[in-house]
């Protein structure tokens, strides 16, 4: 059930993670993940551009590859970030250590069917919450 009261809610896309804990993973978390996430195991920078204003973002998330598929579970619901992706059609992610270019980002709502061709992970989380899934081109 979307949260009225936060507008990344939408529907097929709840939110499960409170406003303020976006803004704190936003304003102290994500600075000190960032150069740390190139050596953790699932920690990611994905780099995107801003939809109007075309301004370069970095924001760490926790990735999930599977053959040329990437995975990312949205318990922050369509936060800008996802909609900046969704809008170019394309982005650059940091691997742990590999770079790589995802295209044709799509949105699989919460409770729908992920297939089995998504980690086991994902599909789990998948249950509860939308997953951000896109195809890795490099």
């Amino acid at each position: 059930m979307p949260d009225k009261q936060n507008p990344a809610s939408a529907p097929g896309m709840p939110v499960i993670f409170p406003p303020w804990l976006d803004r704190l993973q936003i304003k102290y978390m994500n600075p000190w993940m960032r150069p740390l996430s190139r050596y953790l195991p699932g920690a990611s920078v994905i780099k995107h551009r801003g939809r109007k204003s075309g301004k370069p973002y970095e924001t760490v998330v926790t990735t999930y590859r599977k053959g040329n598929q990437l995975a990312i579970a949205l318990g922050h619901g369509k936060a800008d970030w996802v909609k900046n992706v969704l809008a170019a059609g394309e982005a650059d992610v940091r691997l742990f250590r590999n770079e790589v270019h995802i295209t044709h980002p799509r949105v699989i709502p919460a409770g729908a069917p992920a297939g089995d061709d998504l980690p086991w992970a994902v599909r789990l989380q998948g249950k509860r919450v939308a997953v951000l899934v896109a195809d890795i081109v490099s």
